[in-house]
């Protein structure tokens, strides 16, 4: 008995002497980085709820007919000779439940920082994975977390200066009898904001969908250039039905979309020429 417990004991020696890790090590460590990220976001959440009045006049901001996009706009039509003015609106937030107020805060304070805190998530799990690849792999999912990354916020952005505003102001405004006032609650603002936003950062990642679909050989650089007539198209009817029926809002949500998927036929090129290199 005491032998085959000193051959555990060296087993265990040499394994942590390796860097190796038992599943319950394993489990230790995915437990500290998870109260790590939980701390961090935590911290975030309890100061940007400190800052309410900031935090919500960011937010609030695309509701206004004053919102810098619509001033923009006026200003490019103006500049091709053309007098053209946005339709000035007062669309009042109105709140319907006693605690939705405060549940609102708490939400819009947890997203907020889990957005924020978000670089420092994606370098944790790249810290907690980075043991099991190789040198050459780690390179490329640096690089690629920070491309997912900076996509990402590109579709953020895009949405809050783009396509929420114009949203709003086409639904906000529109009516099926002018009796019928249109007063928008707090809850569906927010909830559609979020909603929106989202799905542009996930819209965004096409260049990205396309190289893990390439790695995992399933399209490649041919495939996306003979179909791409027909992504133009299926673009276009995405565009449409997450953007107001407009032509300007239209051309304006298609154009960096399909730049994305002529991004997409770029990488795949260069890694087709790789392979064959």
């Amino acid at each position: 008995m005491k032998d085959e417990e000193l051959e555990e004991e060296y087993d265990q020696e040499d394994d942590s002497s390796q860097g190796l890790l038992t599943f319950g090590g394993h489990l230790e460590v995915l437990r500290r980085m998870l109260f790590r990220i939980l701390a961090i976001v935590l911290i975030l959440a309890i100061i940007i709820f400190c800052f309410k009045k900031e935090t919500f006049t960011i937010l609030l901001a695309p509701h206004k007919s004053d919102f810098c996009t619509f001033n923009w706009i006026e200003g490019v039509i103006q500049r091709l000779g053309f007098d053209f003015h946005f339709t000035e609106y007062n669309i009042p937030l109105i709140n319907t439940e006693l605690s939705a107020q405060f549940m609102t805060h708490i939400t819009v304070s947890c997203i907020l920082a889990f957005l924020l805190a978000s670089p420092y998530i994606l370098f944790e799990l790249f810290r907690y994975i980075s043991p099991a690849l190789y040198e050459s792999e780690k390179k490329y999912s640096y690089l690629v977390a920070g491309i997912i990354y900076l996509l990402f916020v590109m579709g953020l952005t895009m949405s809050y200066f783009v396509l929420f505003p114009i949203s709003f102001q086409f639904l906000a405004t529109y009516q099926v009898d002018e009796e019928i006032v249109n007063t928008i609650t707090l809850d569906s603002y927010i909830s559609t904001f979020t909603t929106l936003t989202f799905l542009m950062g996930i819209v965004f990642q096409l260049p990205v969908i396309a190289f893990v679909l390439a790695k995992m050989g399933f399209i490649n650089y041919c495939v996306l250039k003979r179909y791409r007539h027909y992504a133009f198209i299926v673009i276009m009817v995405i565009a449409a039905i997450i953007t107001p029926p407009d032509i300007f809002t239209l051309i304006l949500v298609t154009i960096p979309i399909y730049g994305l998927y002529e991004i997409s036929i770029f990488i795949l090129k260069r890694i087709d020429r790789k392979k064959l290199a």
